[in-house]
């Protein structure tokens, strides 16, 4: 059988033009069908991939074909080409573009069908970052989705199955060493209402100088929570002075703020007194409103961080699994204080065992084993449960 000079140049699958040339994987599942079609048997060496690890529908329809019809009798097979027709024929029930000199040329890019296992683990590394990465994306869309009953309850579970895919890709690729993807992460996005999150912040900042004895009640609340360098710092202010058991005044703070370099050229001293004294609702209402406004920007900055990552094919799987965990652990973080905050308890969820020692991946033999924040929050009430005298505000929210 003569070798074209471009074994590539039958590929004539695609439905649309495609200015940007093939990607590795490409031409690693051509030579996976590529040998299943030339030894059939091969299927056996060939384990945890499926129809839906391939790139294109084409090479999903032709894998499904050769996995759903039995093999042939090998002596027959090199004899005639009967179960390819017959291969063909099922394929193009799925995939109308397959023709035959494409399965001659995958036929022609394989001549070492015993390679097979190893173009299958590139195959499988390469849906792992796929899933990886739509996992990813899936929450940082829902994190903007503004048509959500319960944000915080949806951005939770779709970190929960986003974290159920690093699992499963990790009982997939045992980990050897924990390397870090090299991809640099994303800087943190600007949530959409930052102005609505910076005035609940400076409402939060007064009412806690106000009533001082209520800054405990939200010892879950850090700094990290704030928008604004500046309202991180003063709340640093403010449970300093607290555990100090100091006295807690709008002067006081402006003081401790000065002994903490937070005042510069872009904060007038008067400024900050004026905010400090105005303030509305309770310290826990606007501690709670800011700690979900942290969870969901920290949920967003997860999701981006991951898919930054998946988004890079010089990631191994390995890799993407230590990033991702890496990654998970914020929201992790932010989601145990929201629990202390709302005295919720969030549902238990069941990780794989841990795997004891290091090994390939699942498709290396035959008989291995198979191991923002937030743009849309629900109506609410601008003022609720007031202690003391709202200073002038009203009882509506602000435009």
């Amino acid at each position: 059988m003569p070798h074209p000079t471009d074994p590539y140049e039958d590929d004539d699958l695609d439905d649309l033009p495609d200015t940007h040339p093939p990607q590795p994987v490409r031409f690693a599942e051509q030579a996976l069908l590529g040998a299943l079609l030339l030894d059939p048997h091969r299927l056996g060496d060939v384990t945890g991939i499926a129809s839906d690890s391939f790139s294109t529908a084409a090479h999903a329809a032709l894998f499904a074909a050769i996995s759903s019809l039995p093999p042939p009798d090998p002596a027959e097979h090199v004899k005639n080409t009967n179960w390819l027709n017959q291969v063909l024929a099922t394929g193009r029930e799925q995939a109308r573009g397959l023709t035959a000199s494409y399965l001659h040329t995958l036929i022609q890019v394989c001549p070492w069908p015993r390679h097979a296992p190893a173009y299958a683990r590139m195959v499988e590394a390469e849906r792992a970052r796929r899933r990886l990465q739509s996992a990813a994306e899936r929450l940082v869309q829902t994190v903007h989705d503004a048509s959500l009953p319960h944000p915080v309850q949806t951005v939770l579970a779709a970190a929960d199955a986003l974290a159920a895919v690093v699992d499963d890709i990790a009982s997939r690729f045992p980990p050897r060493a924990g390397v870090l993807p090299r991809t640099p992460a994303p800087p943190p996005a600007i949530t959409p209402d930052y102005a609505e999150a910076v005035e609940e912040e400076q409402l939060l900042l007064a009412t806690a100088t106000a009533h001082p004895a209520d800054i405990e009640s939200v010892r879950w609340l850090l700094p990290d929570d704030f928008n604004l360098p500046l309202h991180a710092g003063l709340w640093q202010c403010l449970t300093a002075l607290a555990r100090r058991r100091e006295p807690i005044h709008p002067v006081t703070v402006l003081w401790e703020a000065q002994q903490r370099g937070l005042l510069d050229d872009s904060c007038e001293p008067g400024e900050v007194l004026r905010m400090l004294a105005e303030p509305a609702g309770s310290v826990e209402h606007w501690g709670e409103r800011a700690l979900q406004r942290s969870l969901l920007t920290t949920a967003e900055h997860t999701g981006l961080r991951i898919e930054a990552y998946a988004g890079d094919p010089a990631n191994t799987p390995l890799q993407l699994v230590v990033g991702a965990r890496r990654a998970l652990v914020d929201i992790a973080a932010v989601r145990t204080r929201r629990q202390h905050a709302t005295g919720a308890t969030p549902p238990q969820r069941r990780r794989p065992a841990p795997t004891t020692r290091a090994g390939p991946p699942t498709t290396t033999v035959a008989h291995a084993a198979r191991s923002t924040r937030a743009t849309r929050y629900p109506p609410r009430r601008r003022w609720p449960d007031p202690k003391g005298p709202a200073t002038g505000r009203t009882d509506e929210t602000p435009t």
